[in-house]
């Protein structure tokens, strides 16, 4: 069982001090990480069920992604976009394949990345479907999570996200994740953009109803709106396909991604989609000093490379079957309201705060974090093994059996 020490508690004191209290972490102190593994300052080792909110779906520290960055690093790390680097024209090209895709416009972090898709699908609205000039409209879904910009963050339903921040960004119309009816009634001749998570993660991996996201698709296809998809979290194989719209066979007009996309070691992110809609922004009209360094790209190359060399999206399928049927067959608790998933995205509701078992999961050697306040997310990295799924569950069946 992990122990704790004066070192972890004077580093979290350090913490509180000097840094703004805008987390409420579990008390563990990571030093460092291999794998599906995380290291505390202790020495003691626990499994990762998180992955930084799907980061690493390639496991801590993998030894090509490191190799990359490191010779990159030695070569040049930032152009800004005033210039050219070799890398970028690579990582578009190799990007865009993978989404089957035309086009790509790099960013860093997947808020970024979010605003960019917002500007896209009002310059569209604008210039191609003739929406009058600040008139545009983009639907989004009630209980979304895309980020914590001012805009983003005004057409939140999390009042919590919301409070002290006003005033917000106008132009968004909120419905009900998973109701196409009331997703039609919401359409005016004025939207030019649907925002939306296949999965939504931070609400507590809730998954719509069968059928939802092709008929959003369709719909938004025939009355030429923009569809969205936020795979920041659900993309690159954390639900048992390449993004979590695979699994009704369809593909929105733009795919927003990020966390992965990197394999944890460098921000970024990225906004992938066709010419008609990408080719609108000009020179000047958007852009970051960051995005599409060569650093970044090269590190996002090998990223995606490893995907596919290591087949982690089949494994992730096949794990993720694996995985969901047995918590089902064998975690018991009279708090346990569901256990749902896709891929190596689970979420275990309970009918009281989840917090608790997080804390006393964390105590027996694994980590994973309370979503919604009552839902435990569980979410390790793509190369876990099954015997270290194994050693999680028994871990969890003590907890919940210990009440």
């Amino acid at each position: 069982m992990p122990t704790t020490s004066s070192r972890s508690q004077e580093l979290i004191e350090l913490e509180e001090k000097w840094g703004a209290p805008n987390y409420h972490p579990l008390e563990v102190v990571v030093e460092r990480a291999e794998g599906a593994w995380l290291y505390d300052v202790e020495g003691n080792r626990y499994l990762d069920c998180l992955s930084a909110y799907s980061a690493v779906n390639q496991g801590h520290a993998h030894p090509r992604i490191l190799q990359t960055m490191v010779e990159q690093a030695h070569r040049v790390t930032l152009t800004s976009r005033a210039f050219r680097n070799d890398q970028l024209p690579l990582f578009c090209m190799e990007l865009a394949t993978a989404c089957g895709m035309e086009m790509v416009l790099p960013m860093n972090t997947g808020a970024e990345a979010v605003e960019t898709s917002i500007k896209a699908a009002r310059k569209y609205g604008y210039e191609v479907k003739g929406i009058g000039a600040d008139k545009a409209e983009i639907i989004v879904c009630r209980d979304n999570f895309h980020g914590r910009t001012t805009t983003i963050v005004g057409f939140s339903s999390e009042a919590g996200y919301r409070k002290g921040f006003g005033p917000f960004t106008p132009g968004f119309v909120t419905v009900p994740f998973g109701d196409i009816e009331a997703l039609k009634k919401a359409i005016t001749p004025n939207t030019c953009g649907f925002l939306f998570e296949p999965i939504q993660c931070e609400a507590g991996i809730n998954i719509p109803p069968a059928g939802y996201i092709r008929e959003a698709l369709e719909l938004c296809g025939r009355e030429d709106i923009i569809s969205i998809a936020d795979e920041i979290q659900t993309g690159l194989g954390r639900t048992g396909k390449m993004f979590a719209c695979d699994h009704e066979g369809v593909k929105p007009d733009l795919y927003v991604l990020g966390k992965a996309l990197s394999g944890g070691f460098y921000p970024v992110s990225a906004v992938v989609g066709p010419k008609r809609v990408l080719e609108l922004f000009r020179p000047g009209s958007h852009g970051s000093t960051y995005g599409g360094n060569p650093l970044g790209c090269a590190v996002a190359r090998t990223a995606l490379a490893i995907l596919d060399d290591e087949q982690l999206v089949e494994r992730s399928a096949e794990m993720g079957e694996w995985l969901l049927r047995t918590m089902r067959q064998e975690l018991e608790s009279p708090h346990i309201r569901e256990i749902r998933g896709r891929g190596m995205l689970v979420g275990i509701e309970l009918d009281i705060p989840a917090r608790r078992f997080c804390e006393a999961l964390q105590h027996r050697g694994v980590l994973c974090k309370e979503t919604h306040d009552f839902v435990i997310r569980f979410a390790p990295p793509l190369v876990v093994e099954q015997e270290d799924l194994e050693f999680a569950i028994a871990q969890m069946r003590e907890v919940f059996a210990a009440g």
